[in-house]
């Protein structure tokens, strides 16, 4: 199954790169084009490094971020797609308009200087799926050891162990909570903690690992995504867990970068010296062009050796202090843990992770810890045989159904509004999630009602597709969408959104759709105030996230019913459970409702206002 995306995501990558122009590479935030070239150095790791800038396009979110190739090129015409590639590269971090790419040691960076028009694209990923065949065939293969006995138990029915001892008191967390942590210290093979939406899982997590190192003295704690690990990571961080992140932040800031590898080495009083044994390397190997040096070898050695040497020694020092070493799943493949072993990992947003993933991780460690919700958004699988195949099924998932008895369910919410929380917990948790006394009423105004579905079929519009990818859009409901905020904007009133900073977000399940929103926000003059304060993104943009108003564009809106990918009901579930106070569903009723989840979704929110 992972042949068949492998070769499917290589598949649509070399079609796009031939078919696909240049400015809808840059309005999708696969491309920047133009940029200026900074200035290339040698980091703290020894690669060579260049900076450079995004100079148009700036309000465009791109998808560029730490770990992912991407390929610089000139176009001889600016705006033409017959773009000449130059070289390869890797991000090594991202803040806003500024990039650092990490390039190879003999990169011919004065092309990049001298050329006209350059800019940088996201490059195919074969790092990753070559790092989850490698794992695949290890776990396969394993005979004897504990990754072949995690693997059989993965796969069965056979009961996980247990250490028995009295449940330790965690006062300061909810009851679902505190078993969430013994059962995770009682495990000696693997537990879950499947945690719905606003429920803290987060929080059942760090303490989780706080109280495993009280009897560990290190543990690895992996996620999916960059932005998962960062936030788990700087939670430890505001405990006083001594982190060490393997692989650059997403959010650029001082807090974040103090914890990082390259930060923490480049600090390491011995640096210094490592840095300036590398330079003079760097000098004799230029050098020797111009003139025979009979002892080069021998200096080179002598050097290296050294270097060598004080590397060993910082690495030693820094893993030695930390307590949490935190990465991506395919970070865990870094050669600094090469031959290390854990007594327990973590994963957090497991649910998201494709299986194959996480057994990159799974083979440092003895005992697994999986947190995570199956019923918010699945991984991003696009080959059709493989998602037919069961690539989307994740371990996660696999092990929930094998092993009820390893999982524990968080229970009380602390973020929505109980009518909002009331239809998700029913529909998908078997309405055992509870909301919070001190917010089960919370909202904007008063006699407010907390859900609203605005029935867009009155406006006529249908759905339509656009752009070289054929994404969606429905012109007249983004329209209606707007007018329908502005519209609860002036309820509240503009001094109190700005006072109390009450924020928005619009939510639309199509990235076309998305753009259309931003776009006419931008141009709108009402909503010029609150620019700050409203974020419109994917679904998939606002996982993990929370707003006190969120406003979702359905779009679909034809004769036939047809609601495509919205009948993966987890990407709807994620949607409305991100509203604090207020969420406002746009859609087409006629069409979404002949789904039975839309149908049933729609008469709760009648109910609510009748």
């Amino acid at each position: 199954m992972l042949e068949f995306e492998y070769n499917c995501e290589k598949e649509e990558f070399r079609r796009q790169a031939e078919v696909m122009g240049l400015q809808r590479k840059v309005k999708r935030g696969d491309a920047w084009f133009p940029v200026s070239v900074g200035k290339s150095y040698y980091n703290s790791l020894n690669q060579l490094a260049v900076e450079i800038f995004r100079t148009r396009d700036n309000e465009i979110e791109h998808n560029f971020e730490f770990g992912r190739p991407v390929v610089f090129f000139t176009v001889e015409e600016a705006g033409k797609p017959s773009a000449k590639f130059l070289f390869t590269g890797t991000v090594s971090y991202v803040d806003g308009d500024r990039m650092v790419v990490v390039v190879p040691d003999g990169a011919p960076l004065s092309k990049l200087q001298t050329a006209e028009s350059t800019g940088v694209q996201m490059f195919f990923d074969e790092t990753t799926y070559k790092l989850m065949f490698d794992a695949l065939d290890r776990v396969i293969n394993a005979k004897g050891n504990r990754l072949a006995y995690l693997r059989d138990l993965f796969a069965s029915r056979q009961k996980a162990e247990t250490f028995s001892f009295d449940p330790i008191p965690f006062p300061w967390l909810n009851p679902a909570q505190e078993q969430a942590v013994n059962n995770v210290l009682r495990a000696k093979d693997v537990a879950i903690v499947h945690g719905p939406p606003g429920t803290g899982k987060t929080t059942t997590l760090v303490e989780a690992i706080y109280e495993t190192l009280r009897r560990e003295n290190q543990v690895l704690v992996c996620a999916q995504s960059n932005m998962a690990v960062d936030w788990i990571s700087e939670r430890l961080v505001d405990r006083g867990v001594n982190v060490l992140r393997i692989g650059n932040p997403v959010k650029v800031n001082d807090k974040m970068l103090s914890f990082t590898y390259e930060r923490r080495f480049a600090d390491h009083p011995d640096y210094p010296q490592l840095w300036s044994i590398r330079e003079a390397m760097r000098k004799l190997r230029q050098n020797r062009n111009r003139r025979r040096d009979e002892g080069y070898h021998q200096k080179i050695e002598r050097l290296k050796s050294r270097a060598t040497e004080l590397e060993i020694r910082i690495n030693a020092q820094l893993f030695g202090e930390a307590r949490v070493i935190a990465s991506t799943l395919s970070g865990s493949a870094n050669r600094l843990l090469a031959g290390q072993k854990y007594g327990t990992l973590f994963i957090d947003e497991a649910a998201q992770a494709l299986e194959a993933a996480c057994w990159i991780a799974i083979r440092k460690a003895s005992r697994v810890v999986l947190a995570g919700d199956h019923c918010q958004l699945p991984p991003t699988v696009k080959s059709v045989a493989a998602l037919r195949g069961g690539l989307g099924t994740t371990l996660m998932e696999r092990i929930v159904k094998q092993k009820p008895e390893v999982v524990t369910l968080l229970k009380t919410q602390y973020r929505m509004n109980e009518q909002i929380m009331r239809f998700s917990s029913d529909w998908f948790y078997g309405g055992m999630v509870e909301a919070a006394p001190q917010i089960k009423y919370r909202g904007i105004l008063d006699f407010d009602n907390p859900m609203t579905w605005i029935d867009t079929s009155a406006t006529e519009g249908k759905e339509e597709f656009v752009g070289e990818s054929f994404g969606r859009i429905n012109r007249a409901e983004a329209d209606m969408t707007l007018n329908v905020l502005q519209e609860y904007f002036t309820k509240i009133g503009k001094a109190r959104i700005l006072d109390e900073h009450v924020d928005v977000g619009v939510i639309s399940p199509y990235r076309a759709q998305v753009q259309l929103l931003r776009r006419m926000i931008r141009k709108k003059e009402f909503f010029k105030p609150y620019r700050s304060l409203v974020t419109v993104n994917t679904v998939d943009g606002f996982q993990g996230q929370e707003r006190d108003i969120i406003v979702i564009s359905l779009v679909r809106a034809n004769a036939d019913g047809q609601i495509g990918f919205l009948s993966d009901l987890r990407r709807t579930n994620v949607a409305i459970t991100r509203a604090r106070m207020k969420l406002i569903i746009m859609g087409d009723v006629p069409t979404m409702t002949r789904h039975p989840f839309y149908k049933k979704l729609y008469e709760y929110v009648v109910s609510l206002n009748s």
